[in-house]
């Protein structure tokens, strides 16, 4: 039997990823254009030739008996986010760890005033506080605290292992994770803030839709909410995070005390066309009661903000960083909570958007426009690796290790 003739391309290249759908699914839908089309046949033509000579030495060795091109990714995005999502075609995947391991720069844009169970506007309510005292000043002052080398706890909806099971698997079941998730290292190389939106002037806003109070309580104890209600509540009245700190070694907030920002029941609905922005930004305390208006006042009151005010932020990190905890953090750190609700990888390693990078969108438009892209740019990936293609891989054991301890980097 004779080897198949054709140039084997592989390597590694990397697509923008759009938004709702998962990274998985981004690898599927390239197989879906790649293993009937032309630039691609010698691949499959050796690997069929190669699974022959494997079967005759290792009989049944493969459950999976489909031959299609090999891809992985190299950084898992989130459904919602978009971006550089680097792909390892071949022997290309197994180069893909090192792009796990380099710097990304994301563009995160984060809305304050609550606080969801995802860290994200696609998740549910848990709190709601106030967001009138967040201002652009305090927000870049805020960002001090996050650069440089920082501790990071992760998301509970994210894929890192606790006792051999993934987070997000014990929040989809409503379950408590067994011990509390521990904080890691990651470093912040650069931070800047490139837009900041007053509330009313954007189209970004909260989720409608509240979680229960039995979620709301695992949550918060999980997500340490009681102390983030509790630094809201003191620091939008213009203490200290100093002060604060020490009131919180003093006494534990529970979440059904009566200093939670707005109780677990739901408030009776406005209708009036004032409401859906009301709903969804800084809402009033439960003891709060409208003051009578003085119509002879000199002061005339600001007229309200509708909406939560927003800031997108550029940010340059090391691997292991989730955006939507600093969006967390950042919220807390300024008085308030806050959620991510846009996020763009624009680079990850030597991949930068509107560079190298081929759109998603050219998949749909034929083998003639998106196979002479991506040819040119596994081409010049190879030819930057040549003397490299040797390097020893890491045993199975180490593999594992490094993909249980994986983050989503959103």
């Amino acid at each position: 039997m004779s080897k198949p003739k054709g140039k084997v391309i592989e390597g590694v290249f990397a697509i923008n990823k759009p938004p709702s759908i998962s990274s998985a699914q981004a690898i599927r839908n390239l197989q879906y254009h790649f293993n009937p089309s032309a630039l691609f046949a010698p691949w499959l033509a050796n690997e069929r030739f190669n699974r022959e000579i494997e079967e005759r030495t290792h009989r049944n060795r493969r459950k999976d008996k489909r031959v299609q091109v090999k891809i992985g990714h190299g950084g898992t995005l989130d459904p919602m986010a978009t971006g550089v999502l680097i792909m390892g075609v071949g022997k290309g995947t197994k180069r893909l760890q090192g792009f796990l391991e380099c710097t990304k720069t994301y563009e995160a844009t984060i809305i304050f005033g609550a606080a969801t169970d995802t860290y994200d506007v696609l998740g549910k309510i848990l709190r709601r506080v106030k967001n009138a005292h967040v201002t652009r000043e305090k927000v870049e002052k805020a960002l001090d605290k996050f650069r440089g080398k920082i501790m990071q706890r992760p998301p509970i909806y994210s894929a890192l292992r606790v006792q051999g099971k993934r987070l997000y698997e014990y929040a989809r079941e409503g379950k408590e994770v067994p011990k509390e998730i521990e904080e890691r290292p990651v470093e912040v190389k650069e931070l800047e803030v490139v837009e900041w939106m007053e509330g009313g002037s954007h189209r970004y806003n909260f989720p409608q839709e509240e979680a229960e109070d039995e979620a709301k309580d695992l949550a918060a104890k999980v997500l340490h909410l009681g102390e983030a209600v509790a630094t809201s509540e003191n620091a939008s009245q213009g203490q200290s995070m100093k002060e604060i700190a020490s009131i919180g070694t003093k006494r534990k907030r529970s979440l059904d005390d009566g200093d939670s920002v707005l109780p677990n029941k739901k408030m009776e609905p406005r209708h009036d066309e004032e409401s859906q922005c009301l709903m969804s930004g800084g809402l009033q305390s439960p003891d709060y009661s409208p003051k009578p208006i003085d119509i002879h006042s000199k002061q005339s009151s600001p007229p309200p903000v509708e909406g939560p005010p927003a800031v997108k932020l550029r940010m340059t990190v090391t691997s292991g960083f989730y955006v939507r905890s600093f969006s967390h953090d950042l919220g807390e750190v300024v008085g308030s909570l806050a959620c991510m609700c846009e996020l763009v990888r624009t680079r990850q390693g030597d991949f930068e958007l509107g560079k190298n990078v081929v759109e998603y969108e050219n998949l749909e438009k034929g083998e003639e426009v998106w196979s002479p892209m991506i040819e040119q740019l596994l081409a010049e990936w190879e030819n930057s690796n040549k003397g490299i293609e040797n390097v020893t891989d890491r045993s199975n054991g180490e593999r594992r290790r490094r993909r249980r301890n994986s983050s989503s980097d959103a």
